[in-house]
């Protein structure tokens, strides 16, 4: 059977597949979508909900009344999410100097102990609650740093183990649906924290925060008047994709030469940040493409398009699956995570502009993942200004180091 790239395979066993081409450019009307909701909602537009969210979650409530009311289930392919994902960690490898992570050690080092404390705290919230209902040790953590600092991918990946070995039923189902409640509630979570701790406690931006140029994402106010080029544009992607290539080399080097299988987009990233400084000092007459207003559009349509299929995707009817005291323990963890970004994180981080952009950032990747993170930051940085420094040591943190301390204190919590 033919296949249009507009509409997939149609009805199969009550499932609409709808195609890679399709579904990217669906992303893009509701990227617009949630654009326009946030203008004329102005809870949204206070509180610095992403755009991707506000459309992405509307589109998943649609898809949620179609399977309750029909039983058919809406799918997207989303193999471009993937690229999109590559492109907006590599821009920010590009963005990234040296003297900037220089600068940037201290709060790098605050931020790397602030997070793995959390990840116990997480812990020690969802085993606590779980042992106290008299459930296995895993339920637990599958309610802590398994499904929520994890993610999806994390979830999926042990809930064998949990079953299999610690006596967690359905703990691949529970796992994944509480990733994707974690991930709604991330979304939605870092816009309202920062605006306490800006509008608040105290950590409004400077004047001259305005005036910088962006990491990530123009201003609202710039970007009708910023200076994009298609020079600008063809010479940002090309040096993305010298730094994409080079991160699948090295990835491929470091599994076959010594068994590291690091994630493609921490690869890149990494390649980014060497390419940037090193191209640079070799050839200074070189117009490169960090900090450009290029670079800052590419990154802000590869994050967009990223979280609008994320969400859009979401199938929320895996979350009515969820036990009574999976559902406790999710409230737990937002109160927890509220309270930990405000009175902890935030004056640890300096109480200032950029420790409020952080703790944005926290609520994203605390409850979600490191792209919702990134989200919540831009949202609250096309508000108030560029929080250069955030954006640097955040991803570092979320996207490398996280991942690697995770799986130890998750065996730790499971007893070696």
């Amino acid at each position: 059977m033919a296949i249009s790239p507009w509409g997939g395979q149609g009805v199969q066993e009550s499932t609409i597949t709808i195609e890679g081409f399709a579904s990217f450019n669906i992303a893009i009307v509701v990227y617009f979508l949630g654009v326009r909701l946030n203008g004329a909602i102005s809870f949204l537009n206070r509180y610095n909900i992403p755009e991707p969210v506000s459309g992405g979650l509307l589109v998943a409530l649609l898809s949620l009344i179609i399977y309750l009311t029909t039983g058919g289930q809406v799918n997207f392919t989303l193999e471009a999410r993937d690229f999109l994902l590559l492109n907006f960690f590599t821009a920010i490898g590009l963005n990234a100097r040296f003297s900037d992570l220089l600068k940037g050690g201290k709060p790098l080092l605050f931020l790397l102990v602030l997070t793995v404390g959390y990840m116990f705290l997480q812990n020690g919230i969802g085993t606590g609650i779980a042992t106290a209902m008299g459930l296995p040790v895993g339920f637990g953590l599958l309610g802590g740093t398994i499904s929520l600092v994890g993610g999806h991918g994390t979830a999926i990946a042990w809930g064998p183990t949990l079953a299999g070995e610690y006596g967690v039923v359905g703990a691949v189902e529970i796992g994944a649906a509480t990733a994707t409640l974690g991930l709604i509630a991330a979304s939605l979570l870092g816009g309202p924290v920062a605006d306490i701790l800006i509008n608040r406690r105290g950590g409004k931006p400077p004047v001259s925060v305005h005036e910088e140029t962006p990491v990530i994402g123009l201003e609202h106010e710039d970007e009708a008047t910023a200076n994009v080029t298609h020079t600008g544009l063809m010479r940002s992607l090309l040096w993305l994709n010298i730094s994409i290539a080079l991160g699948y080399a090295l990835q491929e080097s470091l599994k076959l030469g010594i068994g590291l299988d690091l994630p493609l987009f921490v690869v890149c990233l990494f390649c980014g940040i060497l390419l940037s400084n090193i191209v640079p000092a070799i050839f200074p007459k070189l117009t490169w493409p960090a900090r450009s207003r290029s670079l800052a559009v590419i990154s802000d349509l590869a994050l967009g398009i990223f979280l609008t299929m994320s969400l859009m995707s979401l199938q929320l009817w895996t979350i009515a699956g969820l036990a009574g005291p999976m559902l406790i323990i999710l409230a737990a963890q937002l109160v927890g995570a509220f309270l930990f970004i405000v009175f902890i994180l935030y004056p640890v981080m300096g109480r200032d502009y950029e420790a409020a952009v952080l703790g944005a950032g926290f609520a994203g990747f605390s409850l979600g993942a490191t792209p919702t993170a990134i989200a919540n930051m831009t949202a609250v940085t096309k508000q108030y200004g560029a929080a250069t420094r955030a954006f640097l040591i955040l991803p570092l943190v979320s996207a490398f180091f996280v991942d690697l301390a995770n799986a130890a204190i998750i065996w730790l919590f499971l007893g070696g």
